[in-house]
């Protein structure tokens, strides 16, 4: 039998007060040798301070909290919300510290650090190893702190949402080393973090802080949900709105893309049992119908459109005579490396960011909404209360068919009765997040577009405006680093990829990833899209067939034979879908001629998730 894992730190009746609030009450938990814990909770419940109590940084009121081998043990990193790094060292100084070349370039770990979060081994994500880190962004700042502690690689290894500012692939390289590269005997990390799928992808332990208590669940953020649905429906909680999102939670994890419940340790049968009553999330053809009659048939157009930021000779070319077309009800997540210019996009969407060339073209009954990653536009409302500031807007509004008042949207949205009498200008970045959320909601926009929306949000807010979201009609584009967040509102996704063009994504996220590392650090350019939104082929697919391993050629050519004839399918079916839409505009006041297009799109829809699914299957066969 192997024996038990060592204890690295143990918190024994731990309690801490701040001012009348116990943010930890009689605590008791202990971190093992190999655990992998990820941490999650309300913004504000005690996350942060839970942290700086295990690191030694915060002294506890009451309780004992021991290290392995004393106060000369264990070595202990922590990345906190503010770095501590030097403004006038290199990055080479910060990161590296004083190891010569010769000792971490021949040091395997190291190297994939500095590929993974500063762009290659001469860090050209952040201007070079001899670049001044003063100068540098936050987000600049923030990586390099992360690279500097996955470096120095300590024994207890703490951090305090490591996703802030990493792109989609920067998030999955960070899970995955951390799964893979850290794990080795003596060693632990502790992570707060509000991304679900990197807690699904990295966790073998969750902590939920909640009301001065920690609560330890085994696995990840999937795992965590059905547990807390069990223990809610032991509880009684059956119609409370928090055990309603968790079963909703949870109906998605088990019925969603196949790859959400492949890690996750679930029970099976009790997992079926707990969503056996719960509903679709969504209805996504009925959603589309109702957005027709709101919006017609016509959205917003963008077409040949070319969008150029900066001067020459530092001029960076965002679209390059792209044509994307916005339908009623769409549902689209965009991805892209940092700097490709996601937010850049949206403003053409808006038209906030002027065409360099090409058209732009909205439909007459569109109203857009935008939510930026600025929140200086409550600054006018800093004196208002939370309510007022929401009811400036409107006092009622329609949501999932239903009426309800801008009071019960705020609750749902994370604001309970009390905080809805707050000042605006006590909140937190979190909660003015919230904020902004409502009020675009209470606006009755047809068109939502939201950069960032998971800023400074935790999960059980997350899940609310998910849950929002859900009921919302319209047209939806988001840009998000949130994996999870993409794959539970969006329909499907597209790429921007810093090359000029939108690539649509069939496979999702994870063809995102895939082809993200079949180009190399700094190449910069991928394989273009028809302006149709139709993925093209892999560059180099009209030369000699390569392939998966095992795969013969004449299986490879079979293969892009078959990928060809899906994509003429899909362009026809595209087509045949916006006929669709067009006419259910005109018979809008037709119930009897509605249902009859009704059924044809969702057949429509059906084909092409057939046809799409045989697409990917082929693709595999090619590489």
């Amino acid at each position: 039998m192997p024996p038990a894992p060592a204890s690295l730190v143990n918190l024994e009746r731990v309690s801490l007060v701040f001012g009348t609030t116990h943010v930890l009450d009689d605590v008791s938990a202990g971190v093992l040798a190999g655990d992998r814990i990820g941490i999650v909770g309300r913004n504000g419940g005690g996350k942060s301070t839970l942290l700086r109590v295990i690191a030694g940084l915060q002294e506890p009121d009451e309780g004992r909290v021991s290290r392995q081998g004393g106060t000369d043990g264990i070595r202990v990193g922590i990345l906190s919300q503010d770095d501590s790094l030097d403004p006038g060292h290199t990055v080479r100084e910060a990161v590296l510290r004083d190891r010569p070349d010769h000792v971490w370039a021949g040091e395997p770990r190291i190297r994939d650090v500095l590929t993974g979060l500063l762009g290659g081994i001469e860090a050209p994500d952040v201007g070079g190893l001899d670049a001044v880190v003063g100068p540098m962004s936050g987000g600049e700042r923030r990586r390099l702190a992360l690279a500097q502690l996955l470096v120095d690689d300590p024994e207890l290894l703490l951090l305090d949402e490591p996703t802030n500012h990493l792109d989609v692939e920067g998030v999955a390289w960070l899970a995955e080393h951390l799964a893979t590269q850290r794990p080795r005997p003596g060693n632990a990390t502790v992570a707060i973090t509000h991304d679900r799928w990197f807690l699904d992808a990295y966790a073998t332990l969750t902590w939920e802080v909640e009301d001065g208590q920690v609560n330890p669940f085994e696995g990840g953020y999937a795992a965590y949900v059905l547990a807390k649905a069990e223990r809610d429906r032991l509880a009684g909680l059956a119609a409370d709105r928090r055990a309603n999102l968790m079963r909703k939670e949870l109906a998605w994890l088990r019925r969603g893309p196949p790859a959400r419940t492949s890690k996750p340790k679930f029970r099976i049968d009790a997992a079926n049992a707990l969503i056996a009553d719960e509903p679709p999330l969504r209805n996504s053809v009925e959603l589309a119908t109702f957005a027709t009659k709101r919006l017609g048939k016509d959205v917003l157009d963008l077409e040949d459109a070319t969008v150029v930021v900066g001067e020459a000779p530092d001029e960076r070319v965002i679209l390059d005579r792209v044509t994307w077309r916005l339908a009623p009800g769409e549902r689209v997540g965009i991805v892209g490396v940092n700097g490709a210019g996601k937010s850049t996009l949206l403003r053409a969407i808006t038209g906030e960011q002027p065409l360099t060339s090409g058209r732009r073209k909205v439909g007459k009954t569109v109203s857009i909404a935008h939510l930026t990653q600025e929140v200086r536009e409550l600054d006018r409302f800093t004196s208002w209360r939370v309510i007022e500031a929401i009811e400036d807007v409107r006092q009622w509004t329609t949501l999932g068919g239903k009426e309800i008042s801008a009071g019960q949207l705020a609750t749902r949205l994370g604001f309970p009765g009390g905080r809805q009498q707050a000042r605006v200008g006590d909140l937190s970045g979190g909660e003015r997040r919230r904020l902004q959320l409502t009020r675009l909601l209470l606006g009755e926009p047809n068109v939502l577009i939201l950069d960032e929306p998971t800023n400074d949000l935790d999960i059980e807010t997350l899940a609310g405006l998910e849950d929002v979201l859900d009921g919302w009609v319209g047209t939806l584009v988001v840009v998000s680093h949130d994996r999870y967040l993409l794959e539970r509102v969006c329909d499907h996704q597209l790429a921007l990829l810093g090359d000029g063009r939108l690539r649509d994504l069939p496979g999702g996220v994870d063809e995102y990833l895939r082809l993200r590392a079949a180009t190399p650090r700094g190449a910069g350019r991928m394989p273009l899209s028809r302006p149709s939104g139709i993925r093209d082929l892999p560059d180099g697919a009209g030369s000699a067939p390569s392939g998966a391993p095992g795969a013969s050629p004449s299986e490879v050519r079979d293969a892009r034979k078959v990928m060809a004839r899906i994509e003429k399918q899909l362009s026809r079916l595209a087509d045949r879908e916006a006929r669709l839409h067009g006419e259910m505009a005109e018979a809008a006041t037709d119930p009897v001629a509605l249902a009859d297009l009704n059924t044809k799109l969702q057949d429509v829809v059906a084909e092409k998730e057939e046809l799409e699914h045989e697409w990917l299957e082929a693709a595999e066969i090619v590489g």
